[in-house]
């Protein structure tokens, strides 16, 4: 998949903490999520990053996307062989394989949105997307969403991985949590400290 996502490819949308990074996911291909703090579905069809603080002019928006092509589980340790001495060298992070950088047709600002950690949208939602808030899936899609995230669980688990997703009916403001998705009354703040959100990078 060297294209742009279809309107109902799941997207994960992905904190890329510092321009090494993405250093990473265009010339390695690949990205990584520590287990602790990830998200409970990885198996998506594409990745869309979200830049923070450290891009200088170009912090606070996405304007690249790859292609998921798979994932597994590794330490830091193997991933980074020249930091076996890293505080988090035996952690373990999901490895996701991704296909090369795609620029979106213009890049999603934050706007009123200071913290992104993971947020799952679609496709149709990205391509359509003037600031972050639009990535928010409405109400009444919600439930599709959640459905296609727990066949992708389903399908993940029958190969060792993700954990099962429940089949059941989810309350309205429960299900907006899982599916990474804050009600935008208000905008994001950030921390006390103001600074960017500590993944585990």
């Amino acid at each position: 998949m060297n294209s742009l996502p279809a309107p109902t490819s799941l997207v994960l949308v992905a904190v890329m903490n510092n321009p090494r990074d993405l250093e990473i996911a265009r010339l390695l291909g690949w990205y990584r999520i520590p287990l602790r703090t990830a998200p409970k579905v990885v198996a998506v069809d594409y990745l869309a990053f979200y830049q923070t603080g450290a891009f200088g002019d170009e912090k606070g928006r996405i304007q690249y996307v790859a292609a998921v092509r798979g994932n597994e589980l590794c330490t830091r340790a193997e991933l980074f062989k020249d930091e076996t001495s890293h505080p988090r060298a035996h952690e373990e992070y999901y490895k996701i394989q991704i296909g090369p950088l795609l620029a979106l047709p213009h890049p999603i600002n934050a706007d009123k949105w200071r913290r992104i950690t993971f947020l799952y949208t679609t496709g149709d939602y990205l391509l359509k997307a003037g600031s972050i808030n639009d990535l928010v899936v409405h109400s009444e899609e919600r439930q599709t969403l959640w459905a296609a995230l727990r066949e992708r669980a389903s399908q993940a688990q029958s190969y060792g991985g993700d954990p099962e997703l429940p089949d059941v009916e989810i309350d309205p403001l429960v299900l907006a949590l899982l599916l990474g998705i804050k009600e935008i009354d208000a905008p994001y703040q950030m921390g006390e400290t103001g600074q960017e959100p500590d993944l585990g990078a």
